[in-house]
């Protein structure tokens, strides 16, 4: 205990270090302060039966975790952060197809500016077409009209729909003000914090389940939280598994030339289990929606069957394909983030190869296989950890709203999100010449 205050004391004395996560933690409680402002002209305290679908199993619970509990609110960040993340996807999807974003990834920073201001361009789109489906679907939720002070008219509609924009904008915001001026991934925070944000309420749900209705106790809890514990230890090493590609750098001699002999230097190319972290559980959830809405859209037999089937996030042919969207995703994400190729070429230009690997194309193609052959792997174990809840559900019988952090997208975006923040706060320590987090916290000795 004592060389984990250590640790937090080096931490704050980090000026730069300390400033982000004040930041951080700032904009985070500006973010859970605006899940509870309701949007004006709705009677918050007949939102009871609308709080009651949203609470546990379905889709509905997923989209209100993701919002941290505004989406039941009837809050100003209602739409969350979502609209973002599906914008995101698309952008992500056509700069295959279109030669115009191709180009503008191939800019550095300028492009990725670029591509940054049609993302959020396109994020108002969805949202002007999210925001009016939400409050109209207020009613069919469960919501009586009573609620709706001013009714449901112009005069209420077209005032909701932009503070419901600006919500989701001002959330997209408050996430790149993370990412600049914080520590982590601040789109990734906020989604964390609104879904850690019902992890008290969902373990004290399936407490008193076990324990006042005399349905297994003290000790079937002591289990699962085991089991848990194993299961986040299990996501701990998927997320940061590596496959290490021994790389040989020449010599360079006094003349300025290469001189290619055994005495040059090892290291090695960190290619990770799991390079796209979180974010295929994120696209392969928001993709899940669109099944379910399609259907909607008919009153047929075969519709309303879809509906159902893609309503239910326990079900068999829900996990089937969220199982299958989460490898198709991996692979995309991961083809995407890892180029090969480039890889290949600064290998290249700093004089670095393979051991029985020639440099160039040949190199790429090598670490392209490398990369394909540990994806497979990685995402399928991916999928395994995010359909975890409903095997738990079918087999032990624990709460919904539990369930869904004994695995699933919550606790893979917990650990995910948690871990990348960890390696950002230890790399501050390591560049100020102390130990990381996971070691002693004392200051390390420098040799001059």
């Amino acid at each position: 205990m004592k060389k984990f205050f250590e640790t937090l004391s080096n931490i704050w004395k980090i000026e730069e270090l300390k400033s982000r996560i004040v930041v951080t933690l700032g904009i985070l409680l500006v973010y859970r302060f605006g899940t509870h402002i309701a949007l004006p002209g709705i009677d918050t305290v007949q939102l009871s039966e609308l709080t009651t679908k949203t609470d546990g199993a379905g889709l509905l619970g997923i989209l209100n975790a993701f919002t941290g509990g505004a989406f039941a609110k009837a809050s100003v960040f209602a739409l969350g952060i979502m609209p973002y993340i599906s914008a995101s996807i698309v952008v992500q999807l056509m700069g295959i197809a279109v030669p115009y974003l191709q180009k503008l990834q191939q800019e550095g920073e300028s492009g990725r500016r670029t591509i940054n201001q049609i993302t959020r361009w396109l994020t108002i789109g969805i949202c002007l077409v999210q925001a009016p489906a939400y409050l109209y679907g207020l009613g069919a939720l469960g919501v009586p009209d009573s609620a709706f002070i001013m009714g449901k008219g112009l005069d209420f509609i077209i005032p909701s729909v932009i503070i419901l924009v600006t919500g989701t904008i001002f959330a997209m915001w408050l996430g790149e003000k993370i990412t600049d001026k914080g520590i982590g991934n601040g789109i990734s925070l906020l989604i964390m914090v609104g879904i850690i944000a019902r992890l008290p309420q969902a373990f004290a749900q399936e407490f008193v389940s076990r324990v006042s209705e005399n349905n297994g106790g003290l000790m079937l809890i002591l289990i699962e939280i085991i089991i848990w514990f194993v299961v986040i230890l299990a996501c701990i090493l998927l997320v940061m598994a590596t496959r290490q590609i021994p790389v040989q750098y020449a010599r360079r001699t006094a003349s300025g030339g290469y001189e290619k002999n055994v005495f040059g230097s090892r290291q090695y190319i960190p290619l990770k289990l799991n390079a796209s972290g979180v974010m295929p559980i994120i696209f392969a959830q928001a993709i899940m929606f669109v099944p379910s809405a399609v259907a909607s859209l008919s009153d047929s037999d075969t519709a309303q069957s879809i509906k159902a089937a893609f309503s239910n996030i326990f079900g068999l042919y829900y996990n089937l394909l969220f199982a299958f969207l989460i490898i198709i995703f991996t692979y995309f994400y991961t083809a995407i983030t890892v180029p090969t190729n480039k890889m290949a070429d600064d290998l290249k230009r700093s004089g670095g190869f393979i051991p029985g690997i020639r440099p160039g194309k040949e190199t790429s193609d090598y670490l392209d296989k490398i990369m394909s052959l540990i994806t497979f792997p990685g995402s399928v174990f991916l999928a395994i950890v995010a359909v975890l809840p409903s095997l738990v559900i079918n087999v032990v019988g624990i709460q919904h709203s539990w369930a869904l952090f004994y695995g699933g997208t919550s606790l893979l975006i917990m650990v995910g999100v948690a871990i990348d923040t960890m390696q950002q706060v230890n790399s501050y320590l390591l560049n100020r010449h102390y130990d990381g987090l996971m070691k002693t916290g004392k200051n390390r000795k420098v040799v001059a």
